[in-house]
């Protein structure tokens, strides 16, 4: 390990298309890690609807298309959000609260579609769903760096039981909000070390 060498500032993002690929990824994203990123991503995209039309859960192409664009989201997410690269770039030291509580705050979409078209409007379930992610991110960000991790990961660990045990959960969409927490809880908001290739 003490070879490995962290580098907390990341280079400026490139002009063009390509810059707005650096500012969503994080720029200096290595080969490596796109394929990382990119094939489980790729997967989950296609294996949510293969799912759900394998076990005949009568959803519209609506929603077989939703379910897809929402796990293609969700996974890319947690992989994306987990690599160096993104470290370095949303945790860079110009990062503020106010940034990563938009970046959690847009996921508004995701309980909306799923309450709105899973669940025929159930707009307690995206209340809930969504009050939880934001007061969890909130302390998350508030609490010291050194406690941030423990802390995040004891509220994620609170949002499985929350999915599991409170909020009912739309057959073929079990995975949603164990997901959807990890993805921002965990992989977006936790400040890790970001290490350089090697």
């Amino acid at each position: 390990m003490a070879h490995n060498r962290v580098e907390w500032v990341p280079p400026e993002p490139r002009s063009g298309l390509i810059g707005a690929w650096d500012k969503f990824v994080g720029p200096g994203v290595t080969d490596t890690e796109q394929w990382l990123m990119l094939i489980p991503t790729v997967i989950a995209g296609l294996a949510a609807p293969v799912y759900a039309i394998y076990a005949d859960l009568g959803w519209s192409t609506v929603q077989l298309l939703v379910a897809a664009l929402v796990a293609f989201d969700l996974v890319g997410g947690v992989v994306t959000n987990a690599t160096a690269t993104a470290k370095r770039w949303y945790h860079r030291p110009e990062a503020t609260f106010r940034d990563h509580v938009q970046f959690v705050a847009v996921h508004f979409l995701h309980p909306l579609l799923v309450g709105w078209l899973f669940w025929g409007g159930d707009w307690l379930y995206v209340a809930v769903v969504y009050g939880y992610l934001l007061l969890a991110a909130v302390l998350i960000l508030k609490t010291p760096l050194y406690l941030q991790r423990p802390l995040a990961y004891t509220l994620y660990l609170l949002s499985l039981l929350l999915a599991l045990y409170t909020l009912p959960q739309p057959p073929g969409l079990e995975w949603f909000l164990p997901i959807f927490y990890f993805k921002l809880l965990v992989s977006h908001l936790v400040t890790e070390a970001p290490f350089a290739p090697e």
